[in-house]
């Protein structure tokens, strides 16, 4: 079956140019970037629209032309999406799960052992020309993770990847799910408040949905040691930002490892940029080339199998 399928915001993906937006259907059009007042003219006339994170909100997706049956979002988060209004225009609406399972994993590995290191103040002295960690001691905190408890929020294929990594490194796990998981070998599920309080590192790995939204709240945040550090390579809202800003200033926790924000990009004056017990990314974890050209690969076939009439990874 012939589809019309139209990108909106191709360059999220595809911003090296590397990417082949051609398999999708018989007939592809792509838009470099859409603003929401640009949705609903660039729609018309195609049956299957694809996203990256544009929030759609209902009000616009009831507007749609009868004929878009088909909604992708070329991600697995799905929130920036309203589904009732696509039940209630029989539209179909698609995610990609899993498919940049291992690499966010690794974004979250690779914040966890870069604070063990104090890797941003090391580099920043360095920028600054001091020398002294060269010349003296040791001028910064470096410590082992191996033997370290790893606090695991959310245990889906992300989560579990995480775990696979960290275990291989030595570590001990605690792990918070909805729904409750009865412990495995290596894994303890326990309660949000314990992982929070007994971990040395608390990495979260759950979507952002009413329930989940400032999850990791001022209060929360108490529960955690001194010594503690918090990752999010999820979504930025799962964490109360100012809350969190705060904890940091005043040394309630030890650092945090950001590859998302609650406001992404964050305001130039936001204080995250400048802290030195702070590593923060610009939402990478996702973005490895291998990683961006499965998800086209799998936003294909669901297109692929909704045309056939046997639809995958459906959401909505």
């Amino acid at each position: 079956m012939n589809a019309k399928t139209v990108v909106l915001n191709g360059d999220r993906m595809n911003y090296d140019n590397r990417l082949d937006y051609s398999i999708l259907s018989s007939e592809v059009k792509v838009y470099d970037q859409t603003e929401p007042s640009q949705i609903l003219e660039r729609i018309q006339g195609f049956d299957i629209v694809v996203t990256k994170e544009i929030p759609v909100s209902g009000d616009i997706i009831r507007q749609f032309p009868d004929s878009v049956k088909l909604i992708c979002e070329a991600g697995t988060g799905y929130n920036n999406l309203d589904l009732d209004a696509a039940r209630e225009k029989g539209i179909t609406v698609c995610n990609v799960p899993a498919y940049s399972s291992e690499r966010v994993a690794h974004t979250a590995i690779l914040m966890i052992m870069n604070l063990s290191s104090s890797m941003r103040k090391q580099i920043s002295m360095l920028a600054e020309k001091d020398h002294t960690n060269f010349t003296r001691c040791l001028q910064v905190n470096h410590v082992e993770i191996n033997g370290k408890t790893l606090g695991v929020i959310g245990a889906g294929n992300i989560g579990r990847e995480v775990i696979k990594v960290a275990q291989a490194l030595g570590m001990k796990i605690l792990a918070y799910n909805v729904p409750a998981l009865e412990d495995e070998p290596g894994i303890h599920y326990t309660s949000l408040e314990e992982v929070l309080s007994q971990s040395d590192y608390v990495t979260l790995h759950c979507p952002l949905m009413p329930a989940t939204h400032h999850l990791i709240n001022k209060e929360r945040l108490a529960l955690m040691k001194p010594s503690a550090f918090i990752i999010n390579t999820a979504r930025g809202a799962l964490i109360d930002e100012a809350a969190l800003i705060e904890a940091l200033q005043e040394g309630r926790i030890a650092g945090a490892g950001l590859d998302v924000q609650e406001v992404e990009p964050p305001s130039e004056d936001n204080p995250l940029y400048y802290m030195d017990n702070v590593i923060l990314t610009p939402h990478m974890g996702w973005r490895g080339l291998e990683t961006r050209q499965r998800l086209v690969s799998i936003v294909a076939d669901d297109i692929k199998n909704y045309l056939a009439g046997t639809p995958i990874n459906v959401v909505s």
